[in-house]
């Protein structure tokens, strides 16, 4: 395993991002373990999960400016950080997110930051996919922005899950959408990590057996 990806995983734990234990997913899902970006609390967590989202972009997009989109309510302390991490790295890209509900009045709408142009291409930055729920919300919102381009999705973990059918839902999300999903890591990388302590065991045969019925064939 590339040694970025063990720090990503430890860094996930240290800050109580990764758990396990039986969680229900916003799909519905029985699962036995949670990504959530909700618990990165401090300036130092935050920051430092911006600089792998960074890392992720510059590898996959390049220099390229996009506009980056963190759907409410954890994509926007991702979306933020990740474009503070991009600008230490030379590239000042604008970021916006939505709210939950319209606002009626003052500027008014759903959306706040910079509001991309027509010809302009933005970047999803979320946490994870599990069925694609999320990033097809998203998608409908964003469907209001006349002639702006969805050029990538970003999230941390690939969990390999079915979606609707047998592939998985990233595979779903880009055949649909027509935009590539990167992940930092995926399930299999934390499973290899966890095998590494014998502690983990429980939580590894736990995690293998929701991917026998879950798990995506392709």
């Amino acid at each position: 395993m590339e040694s970025y990806k063990r720090e990503f995983i430890k860094f996930l734990q240290d800050a109580g991002v990764l758990k396990f234990g039986d969680f229900t997913a916003k799909s519905g899902r029985k699962i036995p373990y949670f990504i959530n970006a909700g618990d990165i609390k401090t300036g130092e967590q935050i920051a430092k999960l911006g600089e792998f989202y960074a890392k992720s972009y510059l590898e996959k997009v390049g220099n390229k400016r996009t506009v980056l989109y963190g759907p409410a309510y954890k994509g926007i302390s991702i979306a933020v950080s990740s474009s503070i991490a991009l600008s230490k790295n030379g590239l000042d890209v604008p970021f916006f997110f939505n709210r939950k509900e319209a606002k009626d009045h003052g500027e008014g709408g759903i959306f706040v930051g910079y509001v991309p142009k027509a010809g302009e291409e933005v970047v999803i930055v979320e946490d994870v996919i599990t069925a694609g729920t999320a990033i097809r919300e998203s998608m409908a919102n964003l469907s209001s922005l006349e002639g702006v381009k969805v050029a990538a999705t970003f999230v941390m973990v690939d969990r390999k899950e079915k979606g609707k059918g047998e592939k998985s839902a990233m595979a779903e999300v880009e055949e649909e959408f027509g935009f590539p999903v990167y992940s930092v890591v995926d399930v299999y990388d934390i499973i290899e990590y966890l095998e590494e302590d014998p502690a983990n065991t429980e939580n590894v045969e736990r995690i293998k057996n929701y991917l026998s019925v879950n798990g995506a064939k392709a």
